[in-house]
């Protein structure tokens, strides 16, 4: 039969086909072949055979795009989530996970919950992605602000919720979900979120899928060619053949459209020094690549 995994605990897969569910486990070769099914894997598995037993994953389908953080495959779009308050908004991890998306391949758009708590930050949140064209939804799911235009926003399509713990991913999915009831979780004394989500999930949603995932506070991109970066910027490229030199990184050196753009206002100077401390820390690792 095939089917979809929407849930994965441990080594036991829930596949749904047909309308129903199946759990079954991965076979042992996939684990020799050093290749773990993702939630959003389509499957080629075998039922069990009585009631009370499991069903078996014969075939992992080719994926279309994967992440391994948030382990997800088969992905439309991946909202990157972030608070406007409680915790402070990481806009570095934000960074982190719109250069994953696109590498991956997979369309980006930015959530900012908890307006209500800070709708000025809200508001300088979107203008800093404006200039990178990414479609930003201002919401707070604790009082209903945006959640329709995102619920129209979400439908027929299989989206990934992602991002730092406790900026209200469950809280958003429950408010997009009328009765789905997803366990939720508040911000410490320290300002570190709790992990409430501990495994994906896709949930059915309008036509598709909505996967809720676990949260994080720490996220290093892989090791990759830095001079790669610049084109994970999509307002840069507008700028990439106006520079004076070839391949220029928009870093130090002279006469860079890029930087212009940016004393210009119509580039975020936030977004610039991010991604000034990303290719710093990518020109690191790439020079340890033989260690």
């Amino acid at each position: 039969m095939t089917g979809r995994i929407i849930q994965g605990i441990g080594s036991f897969y829930t596949v749904e086909s047909g309308g129903l569910r199946y759990v079954c486990k991965a076979r042992g070769r996939f684990r020799k072949q050093k290749i773990s099914p993702l939630v959003g894997d389509f499957v080629e598995f075998q039922p069990a055979n009585s009631a009370d037993g499991e069903g078996a994953i014969e075939e992992i389908l080719p994926r279309s795009n994967e992440l391994l953080r948030p382990p997800v495959a088969n992905v439309d779009v991946i909202f990157v989530t972030v608070a406007a308050a409680s915790p402070e908004p990481d806009l570095l991890l934000v960074d982190r996970l719109l250069v994953r998306a696109h590498r991956a391949g997979i369309e980006a758009k930015i959530i900012v919950n908890k307006v209500d708590l800070d709708n000025g930050m809200a508001e300088e949140i979107a203008r800093q992605y404006g200039s990178a064209e990414y479609e930003v939804h201002c919401v707070s799911a604790k009082n209903g602000i945006g959640v329709e235009a995102l619920r129209n926003a979400v439908q027929y399509k299989t989206i990934a919720f992602a991002g730092q713990s406790a900026v209200g991913k469950s809280s958003l999915l429950n408010a997009l979900c009328p009765g789905l009831m997803l366990e939720t979780g508040a911000v410490s004394r320290i300002e570190r979120g709790r992990h409430t989500t501990r495994k994906a999930q896709l949930i059915p949603m309008q036509g598709g899928y909505l996967a809720d995932t676990p949260g994080f506070s720490l996220l290093e991109l892989d090791t990759m060619d830095p001079e790669l970066l610049a084109g994970c910027y999509p307002e840069f490229t507008p700028y990439e053949n106006r520079c004076r030199f070839l391949g220029c990184q928009h870093l130090n050196e002279p006469d860079c459209a890029v930087k212009d753009a940016v004393r210009q206002g119509l580039i975020s100077r936030e977004r610039l020094e991010r991604y000034t401390m990303l290719h710093q820390e990518l020109k690191e690792k790439w020079g340890k690549r033989y260690d």
